[in-house]
């Protein structure tokens, strides 16, 4: 393992540290992606990044070639030679491309040839797994055709989800650990060297997409371009071919990991984004009576831009989906927790969706919100408005009764400036009304006659 770790990491070193140097060999150069319709970059980028990346597989491999028990893959195999002489032709055409846009025509013929080529020198299919069945043994022409059929597939499969910064890098990545994980598991369960072709190619390619990365993520400053894009698909190829085709599925049928299946099928798994995204392209180029491999707007995360998710959340997006595909896919062929491990890919898978429908829900989750803060407004305004009328109906019926109380008392006094006899008052030093003596009462009847004699009785 740690012979893989350290051709991992320097494949990510030298892919960084040159991925500088072609960045401005390529502004020299003129090899600079326009501005295109279909395109999400709105100033020209250079695209030449696969030359770099192409430099750290080259030092991988040279690496990889002088530790000691890697050497076995090289004495044994010729699987990396041949690996370097298709990869060196799918570079060379991949800058032709990116310096003169070559049409697709030639782009595909000169697919089949770095493909014939790598397939000539070994890396090719010999066995045919099939589930249920016995393992089918290929003759060399028919090894040959398949071999090359998948390489050309894949290179385009994967050439095809490169329309996002740093979409096509960290998709590889992931896919490439997936293969890398599956690979050595079957290895080691396997009792068989743990030192081959197909996990080696794995970790090269890991290395120099995690190299390239941090130069093309969001804003990208360099594109790998057709030169990167075919190479990564080159080695995902290489990868499959040397690990399916060349291990008797037959052979391992007491395993837990249902190797007579999964050699098959895991490849085109990790892959499962990519190529489910070429599917429909061509599906849909086709019904619409034009060329396969003509460019257009309509790819998986074209569609995620459209439906609102910025350029970094619909990179991401894909990154999770590709991880949960591929991972998924290795989990479950582990045989040990199976229904534990189906039941939690499917709780990723919603997860998974609720990140896709991310956008609609987050505006219909604002709508919502709005609306019901509207509703609460209305109701504090109706309920200010009711308790404003209330309290304007106790003031006016607080006015009412202290006016007629006011009233009532007006009436029940005397007239003003009258003392309480009825004569004027004045008023006293302290400023209160005091009664003035007024003429004497007359005398009551019965009191008459008495007065009279006493008046009489004086007179005599």
């Amino acid at each position: 393992m740690r012979e893989y770790l350290l051709v991992m990491v320097v494949a990510a070193a030298v892919t960084y540290l040159l991925t500088g140097v072609v960045r401005r060999v390529s502004i020299s150069a003129g090899a600079m992606a326009g501005i295109r319709d279909r395109d999400v970059h709105a100033i020209p980028i250079p695209r030449l990044g696969g030359v770099a990346m192409f430099g750290g597989m080259c030092a991988a491999l040279l690496v990889a070639s002088q530790l000691p028990l890697m050497r076995t893959v090289y004495e044994r195999y010729q699987e990396p030679v041949a690996l370097l002489s298709g990869a060196a032709l799918i570079v060379l055409l991949g800058i032709a491309d990116d310096k003169w846009d070559l049409d697709w025509l030639t782009k595909f013929a000169g697919q089949c040839l770095g493909a014939g080529v790598m397939v000539m020198q070994g890396i090719q299919m010999i066995w045919l797994p099939f589930p249920g069945a016995n393992t089918v043994a290929l003759g060399s022409t028919e090894g040959i055709v398949l071999s090359v059929f998948i390489v050309v597939v894949t290179m385009n499969a994967v050439n095809f989800i490169d329309g996002l910064d740093g979409l096509l890098a960290g998709v590889a990545a992931i896919a490439a650990l997936a293969f890398f994980s599956y690979a050595y598991l079957l290895t080691v369960e396997n009792g068989m060297p743990r030192f081959g072709a197909a996990p080696l190619f794995t970790a090269v390619l890991f290395g120099i997409c995690v190299g390239f990365l941090p130069h093309n993520f969001h804003p990208a400053r360099i594109f790998m371009g057709d030169s990167g894009s075919m190479l990564i698909g080159l080695l995902l190829a290489a990868s499959t071919i040397s690990l399916t085709g060349q291990v008797d599925a037959g052979a391992l049928d007491s395993l837990n990991l249902s190797p007579a299946l999964l050699p098959l099928v895991l490849p085109f798994v990790v892959i499962a984004v990519p190529v489910a995204d070429l599917l429909l392209a061509v599906v849909r180029r086709t019904r619409a009576g034009r060329s396969p491999f003509s460019p257009d707007k309509q790819h998986l995360h074209h569609r995620l831009l459209e439906i609102g998710h910025s350029h970094r959340r619909a990179v991401l997006t894909m990154y999770f989906w590709a991880a949960l595909v591929a991972f998924g896919a290795v989990a479950v062929s582990l045989g040990r927790f199976r229904g534990w491990l189906l039941a939690l890919t499917g709780g990723l898978a919603v997860i998974g969706i609720l990140l896709l429908r991310w956008p609609r829900l987050s505006t219909w989750w604002r709508r919502t919100s709005a609306t019901v803060a509207e509703r609460k407004a209305t109701d504090v305004a109706a309920r200010a408005r009711a308790a404003a009328e209330r309290a304007a109906r106790d003031n006016a019926t607080a006015a009412a009764r202290s006016q007629a109380l006011s009233d009532g008392a007006s009436t029940a006094l005397p007239p003003s400036g009258l003392g309480l006899t009825g004569n004027p008052a004045s008023m006293s030093p302290n400023g209160q009304a005091s009664a003035l003596p007024g003429p004497p009462e007359p005398a009551p009847a019965e009191t008459q006659p008495l007065n009279e004699l006493r008046q009489g009785r004086r007179s005599d």
